[in-house]
């Protein structure tokens, strides 16, 4: 071998280094030893060496310590020693055998291949112990070099093997033979020992090491499995199958869940964040004194610094938090970015190892068949890594999106707490949980494809760059066609948001009136009115619908344009290409390829401008948070807590104001220890203000506020909790029971929690919806009471309760002898009546105090106090009894005559008033239970409390406590009736047509792609011009046929999609307000409502979006198994398996998915209705200082959330890596059987192969989109069940019509015998009642709540029906008429007046029957003409949303006016009980007498007064008559119940 040719790589190895007749122009390709000695070995060393500093990463970053030695890392650090003594081995052998004198020469690869090899093995065996000890259970590096150094030995083996043959060949071959073997036998052995100790080294790291003994969390049962998953595993995401199978067996519950990753939960993610974001805030400011330490996270508390500073830090400029979320979690991200690019170039790779395949094709008989194996493996590999490493890269952007959604979260979350109240008035609660809900979940969505912003002008400038060797400069026709494209796109898409803004006003609208009219469904039904409201929703859809014609018009063009352009990019470009030049002729490499090439550059593309519009909105969000995060915040110094000072509470010339003008001034207020101070004085006078400067809550101008110890807050407007009424007792003390009756006791709760269902473990919904104001306030007392504090601000905390509960807990808790006699307190009060019993009073008048003493000494001053008690008393609502102890109180303080006249005077009228509410509605002892039965039943409370704590009472509470019965969460599959009844609603025409058009698109996909086969094949086109335009016109022709097949198949599917939301909602609708009454009872509005906005709204808007996803692509899969089957017919044989693959992964995929985003969604909702009950009641939280324990449960909420989210996003990534590997094999196969097959034809190898490329990504598509509809189709499902439910009886029927137009004439009423109960399985509410009354009577009923008084109307109306017995009207039985006819026949006035938004007019005269004239008829009669007249817009005035702007007595008087313009002969008059002021009452009754003189009137009285001139009295009680006579016969015999009601009324 002659020296001068060799290269500096031949004189190392002593030997050949690369030799390409040997390893490639041959049919047994070989490397040469000294390659495989040097490149193959020091490949993964280089790698290993490269990348170790990320195992010094994780290192670093583990929570846990301390692996205990098991088999397997022992096992690892024995044969890494091994490993080590066979090179050191090697070494000695070298210096041993060669060199020196031996004639063998020692060249530098025997020194240094050892060595090299020795220092890798010996940085793997550093890492063993090391791992072991900061417990990191997997390294990939050490994964990935066993890996590559095991399998580029493999062709090592070969060789020895093949030498080791030929050596045995020369001993055996009997001449005898002088060669000295020893050294190679050497090399063999050494070898082989070398390669059986990497292989076993790859396989023990195939295994996870084991558990650590030290961890930074408590690892519990329920530990991810993600923790201890070796690198195989986690790349494959095979730890995750246990959850899978688990999904697929029965429905995932949340105790299935796994616990979050440590590292991803808020106590890890803060404190980062919370460092980061404080040096932020610290750069804002100029003055650097202040040195402060990192966010410490002392016992979970993280602190986050105020940017709005000391007042004195002159500020540079808002903080943003954009700086800290780079810090905390740019790391990850940069790491995914990389292997973003990694992916990025692998991608092109594909298209060029295509171009191979096809030549060698075209080469079929000069090339190898090993290298057609060879292209189609590495097709394979190239596809597989990609798929791991995007995996990876999609699983790191979601946790970084989670993360900082979870900093940002919790960082809302902690700035709500401390907010100024100035900050708080620029943005509603709803704003502030938008920040949260909308802003912070943006974020998460944005991290997965923020990466495009750079990656997307990367991949359009290589697919650019390899376009360009194809085709030259004809690719920028078809980048011309893409780039126009885009605008065109844009100017559509612009379009179609106004008419989805346009879209969602209609939609707002609607729902927002099928709101009211469900909520006053029941005056629609005793009116008969619901025909008119069912048409103006109808009228409202019918637009809605419109809109989303024109939306689906616009679609069906984008999607024709996105459909078509990569047809038109072909197009123009290859006849651009060979129109140019006569010389260009297409042939199959350059055909397919650009082909391959086209379809890359569509996904950029396409993402671009959706990412802009994305950034655009992102931006937008960080903007509103960081405006958030640097509002103003309370200033924690405003109040002192000095124990020096003489009293507990003081304020010293205060000066307060809500942030804008001065609110309170000159304000001195000294509470001595134990006493009871109250502020009174006129509604706004700064009472309230007070109680708030003394917790901080105020801007404070000037003064010293000062309090000493634990304080307790009653606000005006209770705040109360969504969780049970124990809880919200309780506010986070630990229970005591004795205490807590003793305050359940005092604070009068007693009988409220024995009427709640389960007790006081009743869960009280969002702002105490299911309880009365009075109760709420209550609760919050007692929450007070139990904290057992030093302070006490009472902040009006009677005036909600009634008059005697009032007196009770001032007597047991807030007065001398209450439960807080030894505290300091101050009460705010709008009642005189406990004013002589406190110890020092305060009169606030416009924010200043004006004058303070006792009760006596400021009766005698004349000031602005005995005012204050004067106009106090002629508001006239106190109790008779308590104004005779003020009587006393002031006669006893001497010569006051005229405050006395005023009291003397205000008894009369107390007396007068007292209505008969107390008899009829309830019995003043029955809220109190008269003090000695209190008390016994207290005893007895106890006694019962220690015997019935078992289980089973209080299971049975807490399922009675629930609220209402839950709503079915569907679990498992949809049946088939469900997709049946929706392609029904389509049309049978419609859905055929989609399917038949679909098949005819790809029909001409395919033609035009094996018509370029053909062109491609054609070998006479080069020099026949009129042959290559008959090609590429046919070309053109079946690309035509592709576009508009695809135009009228996006506008079939999308119309009949439409017409099946039009027939979907108007059956929902019909039926809807067809229910019987009980149905709305037993169903909450809200999920009623739900039904026609997200239900509906999921028919009208994503399911044909779905739709139409999988509709092609399940086209587009069948396509690709056709072309292939085409090329390569044996491929048919692959595709049973392969299916068999794709299906088990979609089913077990979609069963667990969907019920992990159920689970995330429930777990969602608690995240955000805890964040605004916060906001709401910040201040008392503040006031007890229970801010940290709020934070705690909001963190956990969070963490709650993330436990059912990352589970989701795993199971993602797992079906991903399965689908694409099924997909991968596609690829392989194709690629294998176009090479092996013999097929002779390069145009439909690069066809089935480019095909083959796209399947992956169609097949990810279709099973994500197929279990998308099964998540949405749902809502088919509940529409189609609440279709399903009973009916109330017909509206009209034939034998109605003959009946005459004035019926009833007479008006005579009869009831016999009857019966009647709310709902099947509920008791009888009349029980068999029987009376009759002669037409144009009028009868007074009575009697106590729940004697059935209600009912008797409601079954008069039929809103119940009878269970028994008849009612007949003028001799007719109602049960045989239409419910409409009967319902409009009769007029009712009901008790609570129910207005709908909508003109005046709408509200009185719902049809539009009625003319002018006849409408101001009505309204003078019922007084409201001179208003109507004074409103600018008359009739067509617009009433606000259940009337709300109107008075509530005007709203009385709106409801007669209806009542006075039917006029028919029945009229039932359902009395208010106490929304009407006495004035409006009385015209009310005026009216009535005259203008119903001949109609027969029933009465429901709660008032005795208005019924003792009626011609007969119904006495019900307990659902039977008791009674039944004229008032003066009653009254005249002092045994009737109707006398002792009258006597109990003082009226006789």
């Amino acid at each position: 071998m002659a020296e001068d040719t060799s290269s500096p790589m031949d004189r190392f190895c002593g030997s050949t280094f690369w030799n390409a007749t040997e390893t490639w122009y041959t049919n047994d390709p070989d490397f040469t030893p000294c390659f495989e000695q040097t490149a193959l070995v020091w490949t993964p060393c280089a790698f290993y060496w490269a990348f170790v500093i990320f195992d010094f990463y994780y290192l670093k970053a583990s929570l846990d310590r301390n692996i205990p030695w098991n088999k397997l890392n022992v096992s690892k650090a024995l044969v890494n020693l091994g490993l080590l003594v066979i090179t050191a081995l090697d070494l000695i052998m070298a210096l041993v055998k060669k060199g020196g004198d031996s004639e063998l020469p020692l060249y530098d690869l025997d020194v240094w291949g050892p060595i090299i090899k020795f220092a890798t093995f010996l940085l793997v065996f550093i890492f063993i112990p090391l791992n072991r000890k900061y417990g990191v259970q997997t390294t990939g590096c050490q994964f990935i070099f066993w890996f590559l150094l095991t399998v580029l030995s493999i062709p090592r083996c070969r060789t020895e093997v093949r030498l080791d043959a030929e050596r045995q060949k020369i001993l055996n071959s009997q001449q005898p033979s002088e060669q000295d073997f020893s050294w190679e036998e050497y090399q063999f052995v050494s070898f082989f020992i070398f390669f059986t100790f990497t292989s076993i080294m790859l396989i023990l790291n195939c295994f996870a090491d084991g558990m650590p003994r030290q961890t930074k969390y408590q690892r519990g049962e329920n530990e991810i499995p993600e923790l201890s998953a070796s690198f195989l595993s986690r790349i494959t995401y095979q730890w995750f199958d246990k959850m899978a199978l688990k999904g697929y067996r029965n429905p995932l519950e949340e105790k299935d869940l796994w616990d979050l990753r440590p590292q991803d939960s808020c106590s890890e993610v803060m404190p980062i964040f919370a460092h980061h974001w404080n040096q932020n805030v610290r750069k804002n400011y100029k003055n650097k004194a202040r040195v402060e330490p990192k966010a410490q996270f002392s016992n979970g508390n993280v602190t986050f610094e105020n940017p709005h500073g000391e007042k004195n830090g002159r500020k540079k400029g808002m903080a943003s938090i954009m700086p800290p979320i780079y810090k905390s979690f740019g790391g990850v991200f940069l790491f995914g970015a990389l292997m973003k690019l990694f992916t990025d170039t692998l991608t092109f790779a594909q298209p060029q190892v295509l171009s191979l395949i096809i030549s060698f094709v075209e080469a079929q008989e000069a090339e190898p068949e090993w290298k057609g194996i060879l292209y189609a493996v590495l097709l394979f590999v190239l596809a597989a890594a990609q798929t791991f490493i995007l995996g990876q890269y999609f699983h790191r952007m979601f946790i970084v999106g989670l993360r900082i959604r979870t900093a940002l979260i919790n960082a809302i979350y902690r700035k709500a707490l401390r907010i100024s109240n100035s900050t708080k008035k620029e943005s509603t609660v709803g704003e502030i949980v938008n920040l949260m809900a909308v802003d912070a979940q943006r974020f998460m969505e944005l991290t997965t494809y923020l990466n495009m912003i750079w990656s997307a002008p990367l991949q359009i400038g290589l697919a650019l760059y390899f376009l360009w060797q194809q085709l030259g400069p004809s690719v920028l026709a078809g980048l011309a066609v893409m780039i126009i494209l885009i605008p065109v796109n844009g100017v559509i898409a612009s379009r179609i948001k106004t008419y989805q803004i346009r879209q969602m006003k209609y939609k707002d609208e609607r729902v927002k009136l099928m709101n009211e009219v469900l909520s006053g469904i029941k005056v629609l039904k005793l009116y008969a009115w619901e025909p008119s409201f069912e048409k103006q929703v109808l009228d409202i859809r019918d637009k809605e619908i419109a809109t989303l014609r024109s939306t689906a018009y616009l679609n069906a063009g984008t999607s024709f344009l996105w459909s078509c352009a990569p047809f038109l990019v072909s197009l123009v470009t290859f006849a651009t290409y060979v129109l140019i030049d006569e010389n260009n002729v297409l042939d199959a490499t350059k055909t397919f390829v650009s082909l391959s090439l086209f379809n890359i550059l569509r996904f950029p593309l396409t993402m671009l401008p959706m990412l802009i519009t994305n950034l655009v909105q992102t931006q937008v969000s960080v903007n509103r948070i960081n405006k958030f995060l640097n509002s103003e915040e309370l200033d924690p110094n405003s109040v002192l807590h000095d124990s020096s000072k003489p009293h507990p509470m003081s304020i010293e010339n205060g000066e307060f104001s809500w942030g804008d003008e001065i609110t309170l001034r000159n304000i001195n207020i000294e509470v001595k220890k134990s006493s009871l101070v109250a502020l009174v004085g006129t509604v706004g006078s700064g009472k309230s203000s007070v109680v708030q400067a003394f917790l901080g809550e105020m801007e404070k101008l000037a003064g010293v506020v000062n309090t000493v110890g634990k304080l307790a807050y009653v606000p005006q407007q209770a705040w109360i909790q969504n969780a049970t009424v124990r809880d919200n007792i309780l506010f986070g003390q630990t229970y005591d029971r004795k205490r807590y009756n003793k305050v359940i006791d005092a604070c009068a709760l007693r009988a409220d929690i024995d009427i709640l269902s389960a007790g006081d473990l009743t869960e009280i919904g969002e702002k105490g919806i299911n309880l009365s104001g009075g109760q709420k306030q209550r609760i919050s007392l007692a929450r007070a009471v139990y904290s057992d504090a030093d302070l006490y601000l009472l902040d009006d905390p009677l005036s909600a309760v009634d008059a005697h509960v009032g007196k009770h807990i001032f007597e047991e808790v807030i007065g001398p002898k209450g439960m807080l006699a030894r505290k300091s307190r101050v009460l705010v009060t709008h009642g005189v009546t406990f004013l002589p019993q406190v110890d020092s009073i305060y009169v606030m008048k416009m924010g200043e105090i004006s004058e303070s003493g006792t009760f006596d000494q400021l009766v005698k001053n004349k000031g602005a106090f005995a005012d204050f008690i004067i106009q106090h008393l002629q508001e006239g609502n106190e109790e008779e009894e308590e104004l005779n102890q003020i009587k006393r109180q002031i006669s006893s303080t001497g010569d006051v005559p005229e405050l006395l006249g005023t009291v003397e005077k205000a008894i009369k009228l107390a007396r007068t008033e007292s209505l008969s509410d107390s008899i009829s509605v309830t019995s003043a002892d029955s809220l109190m239970g008269r003090g000695g039965s209190l008390r016994r039943r207290t005893k007895r409370q106890d006694s019962h409390d220690s015997v019935a704590s078992a289980a089973s009472l209080k299971k049975k509470q807490e399922v009675e406590g629930k609220l209402i019965e839950t709503e079915k969460s569907q679990t498992g599959g949809v049946e088939f009736a469900v997709y049946k009844h929706y392609i029904k609603s389509v049309g049978i025409f419609l859905s055929v047509a989609t399917l038949v058009l679909n098949f005819v698109f790809q029909a001409f996909q395919i033609g035009s792609n094996l018509w370029l086969t053909q062109w491609a094949n054609d070998q006479n086109v080069a020099n026949d011009t009129g042959l290559r335009d008959m090609y590429l016109g046919v070309y053109g022709a079946f690309g035509f046929g592709q576009v508009t097949s695809y135009f009228f198949c996006s506008l079939t599917l999308a119309l009949g999609c439409i017409f099946c939301s039009k027939v979907l909602h108007e059956t929902l609708l019909s039926y809807v307000f067809r229910w019987p009454m009980e149905l709305f009872d037993t169903t909450p509005l809200g999920r009623v409502v739900n039904r026609f906005s997200k239900d509906v709204d999921t028919i009208d808007n994503v399911l044909p979006m779905l739709w139409r996803m999988v509709i092609s692509q399940a086209f587009a899969v069948l396509a690709t198994i056709v072309v292939i089957s085409l090329s390569t017919p044996i491929f048919l044989a692959v595709i049973v398996p392969i299916a068999f693959l794709y299906y088990f992964a979609q089913r077990f995929y979609v069963a667990t998915s969907r019920q992990l985003m159920r689970l995330e969604s429930v777990s969602r909702s608690p995240i955000y209705s805890h964040f605004s009950e916060t906001v709401t009641g910040a201040s008392t939280i503040r006031a007890y200082n229970v801010g940290d324990r709020f934070i705690e449960e909001s963190d956990a909420k969070v963490d709650k959330n993330q436990v059912c989210k990352y589970p989701s996003v795993i199971a993602n990534r797992w079906l991903a890596i399965r689908l694409e590997m099924v997909g991968n094999l596609i690829i392989l196969f194709a690629s294998l059987f176009a090479v092996l097959g013999g097929q002779t034809n390069p145009g439909l190898v690069g066809l089935s192969v480019s095909y083959a490329l796209q399947v992956t990504q169609t097949l990810n598509w279709l099973v994500r989109m197929s279990s998308d509809i099964e998540t949405n189709i749902v809502s088919v499902e509940r529409i189609k069940e609440y279709g399903e439910t009973k009916q109330e009886a017909p509206w009209e029927l034939e034998q109605d019509k003959n009946k005459p137009k004035n019926w009833p004439q007479e008006g005579h009423v009869e009831f016999q015998n009857f019966q009647v109960r709310y709902r099947e399985g509920l008791d009888l509410v009349l029980r068999g009642v029987s009376f009759n009354i002669k037409g144009g009577e009028k009868v007074g009923i009575v009697g106590r709540t729940g004697a059935g008084k209600s009912s008797l109307t409601l079954a008069l109306f039929r809103i119940i029906e009878a269970a028994g017995g008849r009612i007949s009207i003028d001799g007719v039985d109602i049960a045989s008429m239409g419910l409409h006819m009967l319902r409009s026949r009769l007029t009712i006035i009901p008790q609570d007046p129910v207005l709908f938004s909508g003109s005046l007019r709408i509200n009185l005269d719902p049809f539009e029957i009625k003319t002018d004239d006849e409408i101001w008829k009505a309204l003078e009669l019922s007084h409201l003409k001179s208003f109507v007249k004074s409103l600018a817009a008359g009739l067509n005035h617009e009433i606000a949303e259940g009337g709300e702007n109107l008075s509530v007595g005007q709203r009385q008087l709106v409801c007669l006016a209806r009542a006075l313009l039917r006029k028919t002969k029945v009229l039932v008059l359902d009395e208010a009980t106490a929304a009407v002021d006495l004035e409006t009452d009385d015209l009310i009754q005026k009216t009535i007498r005259t203008e119903f003189k001949e109609c027969t009137v029933l009465t429901i009285a709660h008032r005795l007064n208005t019924i003792l001139d009626s011609d007969k009295v119904i006495v019900l009680d307990k659902g039977q008559i008791t009674e039944f006579a004229s008032p003066t016969e009653l009254l005249d015999n002092p045994k009737s119940a109707f006398y002792s009601m009258a006597k109990d009324a003082n009226l006789v």
